[in-house]
């Protein structure tokens, strides 16, 4: 009992210690709060109310005494910026680029073999020879005039319909014929989609199909590029369609708040997959989103191969030279199916389809221009489309013979030392194709 009543006694002392310590506390916190509150308003008392200012660390902005929403659309639209008028005349001398003529018929020769493979890796798709593919069509300026307004150090980050953009950095026929037939000359080894091209000596990143992934991605290397300092920019390809996803605003929030060299480049086609704009956003489009971020935004005929390669070279300069990223909206139109898994004429007419194709293609426009300047004629237009489908043909003819890759490809390539569930994934298939190996078309695949 006696030491049972010295525990009762150790136990009030400790919470009447306890208490002690806890009400000290709370009454500090509470004289902190008194003085904050006279402080503030000791601070509040020297401005007038007509003196005063917001000091809300979260934006820049003065009071106002009249409740009043902002429109949405605070201006009559953002303008589109161009060179060429539709039928390939200089509107402003002072903005021609007066790029030389090798550089402009090297723009109009990969544009028009870009056209060239799409036909027939369509029409391939059409046959069965290949399972999917996504045509370019209607897009070619932008993809050129893009990229060579790039230094060929600079990063690459593609959606999927940008094609033309490693077309001009070299990236060879046989390559894409490869990737899209998944043969055994395919740097993916066929494990990849077709039209999913990459290329790291091209600085080309290898594209994925989930819309948008790439645009945080983008702004995570081009910090990585600013903290090496360098010199080099990265590009990010995508959609308007795609900017509708979250990871567009956690791209373009952390390319400005990191103060990253990147251009994030729209190409605003008019349907995304297939909803139209006008179901997409109600904005003025993507370029007016920039400002919003912080970012400097312009907005440019797509179909004008020298507007869009005006803004990006700048853009690429500026971004590289202030470290800050750029957001450009290329207008454009998607002339064919989103791909070959899509009918466009559920959602539009054939006429407005052959509208963009006969009166606004970036193509005609270029090739108008060159036939001003007396550097292209009909004869040799005849020459090239005949030489260009002969290249294609070649090349696509060489895909279709190779074999596929060797079907252990599957399991490799992911980690650099196999792991036991791997290894046991393997070895389960290859006793798989030694019972049931005539069911399968062996011998299309390397041994």
């Amino acid at each position: 009992m006696a030491s049972a009543g010295v525990i009762k006694r150790l136990c009030r002392v400790y919470f009447s210690n306890v208490y002690k310590i806890h009400r000290k506390a709370f009454n500090i916190r509470v004289a902190r709060r008194s003085f904050a509150v006279n402080h503030a308003a000791c601070q509040q008392q020297e401005f007038t109310s007509l003196d005063e200012k917001p000091q809300f660390p979260g934006a820049s902005a003065e009071f106002v005494d009249k409740l009043e929403f902002i429109q949405p659309n605070v201006i009559s639209g953002i303008p589109v910026y161009r060179v060429m008028d539709r039928q390939g005349n200089i509107l402003n001398q002072s903005e021609d680029p007066q790029l030389p003529k090798e550089e402009v018929l090297k723009f109009y020769k990969n544009m028009t073999l870009l056209n060239t493979m799409d036909r027939i890796l369509y029409e391939s798709q059409r046959q069965g020879r290949i399972s999917f593919y996504m045509t370019n069509y209607g897009e070619e300026g932008t993809h050129l005039g893009s990229a060579a307004a790039l230094e060929p150090s600079d990063l690459v980050f593609g959606q999927y319909r940008e094609a033309g953009v490693l077309m001009y950095r070299g990236y060879p026929l046989d390559q894409f014929m490869a990737q899209c037939y998944g043969n055994a000359s395919d740097a993916g080894k066929g494990r990849q989609m077709p039209v999913h091209y990459g290329s790291k000596d091209l600085n080309f990143v290898t594209i994925s199909s989930p819309l948008a992934t790439q645009i945080p991605q983008a702004a995570g290397a081009a910090y990585a590029l600013k903290r090496e300092n360098n010199n080099r920019a990265v590009i990010c390809y995508f959609g308007e369609g795609a900017a509708s996803e979250g990871d567009a605003h956690a791209g373009f929030n952390f390319a400005a708040t990191l103060e990253c060299p990147i251009i994030f480049f729209c190409r605003n086609n008019g349907y995304a997959i297939s909803t139209p704009t006008s179901e997409q956003y109600r904005g003025d489009g993507i370029a007016a989103r920039g400002p919003g971020y912080g970012i400097l935004s312009i907005r440019v005929d797509g179909n004008d191969v020298f507007a869009v390669y005006n803004a990006t070279k700048e853009a690429r300069r500026r971004a590289v030279a202030e470290n800050q990223p750029f957001l450009i909206e290329a207008m454009t139109y998607r002339i064919g199916h989103h791909s070959t898994s899509d009918d466009s004429s559920a959602y539009r007419s054939v006429d407005e389809v052959n509208y963009w194709d006969k009166q606004d293609h970036p193509i005609s426009r270029l090739r108008h221009y060159m036939t001003n300047k007396g550097w292209w004629d009909t004869e040799q237009e005849k020459a090239w489309r005949k030489k260009s489908r002969i290249r294609v043909m070649e090349a696509f003819e060489q895909a279709e013979r190779k074999l596929k890759p060797n079907p252990d490809y599957i399991f490799s390539d992911v980690y650099m030392e196999m792991p036991p569930h791997i290894k046991k994934q393997q070895e389960s298939l290859q006793r798989h194709l030694k019972i049931y190996g005539e069911h399968y078309p062996l011998d299309h695949f390397e041994k």
